[in-house]
């Protein structure tokens, strides 16, 4: 039973001390303690008090497993993305995060931009013959143009899209577990979204989730995961 850890979770990404969780139940900091520690658990009306508060079931709150407080992650943080234009290439196959992102990256040699800042998202349209049979997948990698920038003879559409406020954590030392870390940053952030009152945006004008890799001064390679909100 993972309840003590998931309230632990709950509570630190609605921002809450102890004492404020105590305030809110009528009950005693020593009280939250021991739910947190796993020593005992609350009463059925209790629980159903705190799955209110948090906007998630029982069953979530009792058996789920919300490990999003792992080192790899750092805080989550809401951001302003200023205006930027984008050139973008879809892949479906097996291994689609390598073949779009080498494809743009050729763009970007093409284009010889030294530093270029690259995002991706997963591309849902895939067939359910594709998924099952073939074990393929979809992804779509995107090229970040500066306001002038001509692409020159290369086939592909410039789209651009206005400032846009998104929800946003990195990730660290990923190497190995992409299909774990990943999905659970996103789990993440639409837990502290729903437990915060935060809404998801969604439209052709903009780009509802992305992700970015970068390296920090430090030499470490950092991904960060947004996702648009209203």
């Amino acid at each position: 039973m993972n309840f003590g850890k998931n309230l632990q979770i709950l509570r630190k990404m609605k921002n809450m001390t102890q004492e404020e969780l105590a305030d809110k139940m009528k009950i005693s900091r020593q009280t939250v303690s021991k739910w947190e520690l796993g020593a005992v658990l609350p009463e059925i009306e209790k629980l159903v008090e705190l799955c209110d508060m948090f906007h998630c079931s029982v069953d979530q709150l009792l058996r789920g497993t919300m490990d999003y407080s792992s080192e790899v992650y750092s805080n989550i943080r809401i951001v302003t993305v200023a205006p930027f234009r984008y050139i973008s290439h879809t892949v479906i196959s097996r291994e689609p995060e390598r073949d779009a992102i080498s494809h743009v990256k050729g763009w970007a040699e093409h284009l010889k931009i030294e530093n270029p800042y690259m995002i991706g998202w997963d591309f849902p349209q895939v067939s359910q013959e594709q998924r099952s049979v073939f074990h393929m997948r979809g992804y779509a990698a995107a090229l970040v143009l500066d306001a002038e920038q001509d692409i020159g003879d290369i086939d592909a559409e410039i789209i651009s899209q206005d400032r846009q406020k998104y929800i946003t954590i990195t990730l660290e030392e990923r190497a190995g577990r992409e299909f774990e870390i990943i999905p659970n940053a996103y789990k993440a952030l639409l837990t502290y979204m729903s437990i915060n009152g935060i809404k998801e945006k969604f439209g052709p004008e903009i780009i509802s989730c992305y992700e970015h890799e970068y390296f920090d001064p430090r030499g470490r390679e950092l991904m960060d995961v947004f996702i648009a909100i209203e």
